[in-house]
């Protein structure tokens, strides 16, 4: 994409290869700045993207930039994406930096800043909705004050003797879904919202580059963070300006981690906004941070759903899903699956106690029994483990039909106080 509206680039000496690729690509104006102006430099403009290319000596020149920046943003700002050009062994000098080999392309660096640019566009739209819902008098929904990586999940594909250490290290920061092949990589990815892929060692050249062409030709995957460990270093070359978040990382995977992440925290911001979009475009019936119903929109819609069906005389289930830990991140991963496997004439929400119900319209118990196991037996074999888990997560599920004598009350009543399949 062709980049508009000011840019920040900061470097003690200076960066002529960085400055040209941004003006050649539409940038104006460039702001060039050394460590010691760079906070006056963002002050004096509302910049698109800040681009450090140079490291900072002081760690604590650094640590003072990044607060200028999150100052900036958490003046209702949309978010100020940070590019950094380093060695590819060099940890990023605050959370939120966004690494760039020092040797990369400066086309490839563009492509890079490009994406980011997407997702700060996307933030400006959510916040300008936000503000005209409020002007006019209405109560949107607000966007969460949580890390995006709360509710991330990466992907880690590898069968190497490294895989064990890095599962661990990605999953102490985020939700965490392995893979000892790339089929069952391909299945993960199609089957839910990914925020990252990491591919360990354990894979040959060849089924590396298949893997990466198969993320090359899909839409859905260009902007995915990918980091590869290790080798393959021609591989990764000649999918780099297709994949814009495509790195190989080689110095282990703690470094791996320390880099990929804030690739990983973005993606995860993107789809949060995507999700809060639809929830405006919807007038808040749609939650967002599940895709399902909102809780008051639910129980309006069942409400309405009993009073046709009584009228038309046609079946209609409900079912609870319960799942053996109460988390909040655990039901949020549940409930964003069970948006992708539900029929469109279905509708469903999830409660304040982490609980999903499911209402299944012109379904009779008999049917309605048939899918709930269906979706449960996804969930057990798709949703995160937990840490210190080896095995799926299990569901209880309830379900009731409604009968000519039921009320909202006798109907809710008896799917939370029947256990009907698991």
């Amino acid at each position: 994409m062709a980049l508009q509206g000011p840019f920040v680039v900061v470097a003690d000496s200076p960066a002529p290869d960085v400055v040209d690729a941004l003006r050649s690509a539409g940038a104006f104006p460039v702001v060039e700045a050394t460590w010691a102006d760079a906070g006056a430099a963002v002050g004096s403009v509302e910049p698109e993207a800040v681009v450090l290319a140079s490291p900072c000596a002081a760690q604590e020149r650094a640590a003072a930039y990044a607060r200028v920046i999150a100052d900036r943003i958490a003046g209702d700002g949309a978010f100020i994406p940070v590019i950094v050009r380093a060695r590819e062994d060099a940890p990023p000098p605050f959370p939120d930096a966004l690494m760039i080999s020092a040797r990369a392309p400066a086309e490839r660096m563009v492509r890079r800043i490009g994406t980011a640019l997407r997702i700060r566009a996307l933030h400006g739209t959510v916040l300008r909705r936000i503000k005209t819902l409020q002007a006019r008098g209405d109560v949107p929904p607000q966007l969460p004050d949580s890390d995006p990586l709360d509710e991330a999940t990466v992907l880690v594909a590898g069968r190497g003797r490294s895989y064990p250490e890095l599962t661990v290290a990605v999953g102490e920061r985020v939700g965490l879904v392995g893979a000892l092949s790339v089929e069952s990589a391909a299945r993960a990815l199609n089957a839910r919202d990914i925020d990252g892929l990491v591919i360990g060692d354990g894979f040959g050249p060849r089924i590396v580059e298949a893997l990466l062409n198969v993320l090359a030709e899909d839409v859905r995957f260009r902007d995915l963070p990918v980091a590869v460990l290790g080798g393959h270093a021609g591989v990764v070359d000649s999918f780099a300006l297709q994949l814009t978040n495509l790195d190989r990382i080689g110095t282990g995977p703690a470094r791996l981690v320390e880099r990929f992440l804030p690739f990983v925290r973005l993606h995860a911001f993107g789809q949060r906004l995507r999700r809060m979009l639809k929830s405006l475009d919807a007038k808040g019936i749609i939650d967002p941070d599940t895709g399902l119903l909102a809780h008051d929109a639910f129980w309006r819609d069942l409400n309405r759903a009993i009073d046709d069906a009584e009228r038309r005389g046609v079946s209609l289930s409900i079912a609870r899903f319960a799942f053996e830990q109460s988390e909040r991140r655990i039901s949020l991963d549940a409930a964003r699956l069970l948006s992708r496997l539900m029929r469109q004439v279905d509708f469903a929400c999830r409660e304040v106690d982490n609980s999903i119900f499911a209402v299944f319209t012109e379904t009779d118990l008999r049917a309605a029994h048939v899918i709930a196991r269906r979706i449960a037996s996804v969930l057990r074999q798709t949703m995160i483990i937990p840490d210190k888990k080896r095995t799926g997560i299990e569901t209880a599920v309830t379900l009731a039909t409604l009968k000519p004598t039921d009320s909202l009350d006798s109907l809710i009543a008896r799917v939370v106080g029947r256990v009907a399949a698991g």
